[in-house]
């Protein structure tokens, strides 16, 4: 059995959709049983809030760490924990490929705050092409269709890094392998 560890962040505003996601992940799972294919949901609800020896968000950042695919869903702001964790996320990104982030934000007419803005120009920078979604059913599509890209690769990952560096190395999540031969001046993206 393959399991894909999947971490999922936002602030406290979007536990509905949060909520919704973690139900269409396991049927996502008991639909993909018999090919093989665990899909594990981290949100932070589900993790414990002992107190530990560093912070408790440490505790999280290891689970982001560890995660295949990391997950980020905002909506009128991006709190400061959700930052974090992005940061760590694409901080093991640029080490190791690993995890693919995906960035979606709720369509608001609302007052959104300053920290949404400089999130999304954040990303920009990074060349990143975040996703908009209007409820929860147009982002579960948009997410579901992601899963079904990856699946019919077999979550395989490209070592960039090897690729930047000229080495030639094998990395593999499924049952197939992708090499990575010498190139030169490749960058970095999320996409």
């Amino acid at each position: 059995m393959k399991k894909i560890k999947i971490f999922l962040a936002s602030s406290n505003e979007l536990k509905a959709e949060r909520e919704k996601f973690e139900i269409e992940i396991y049927r996502k799972c008991k639909a993909w049983f018999d090919q093989g294919i665990f899909l594990h949901l981290d949100i932070w609800e589900d993790l414990s809030a002992r107190m530990s020896g560093t912070r408790s968000q440490d505790e999280y950042n290891k689970k982001i760490e560890g995660a295949d695919l990391f997950v980020l869903l905002a909506y009128s702001k991006v709190g400061m924990y959700t930052a974090e964790e992005f940061d760590k996320a694409f901080g093991a990104f640029k080490n190791t490929q690993k995890p693919f982030i995906f960035t979606y934000f709720k369509k608001t007419d609302a007052e959104t705050q300053p920290s949404l803005q400089k999130f999304k120009e954040r990303l920009s920078a990074l060349d990143h092409f975040y996703a908009n979604y209007t409820d929860f059913s147009d982002l579960w599509y948009q997410f579901n269709k992601e899963l079904d890209r990856l699946e019919k690769t077999e979550f395989e990952i490209n070592d960039h890094a090897a690729v930047k560096n000229g080495d030639r190395r094998s990395i593999k999540m499924g049952e197939k392998s992708t090499y990575v031969e010498k190139a030169r001046d490749v960058d970095i993206k999320i996409s």
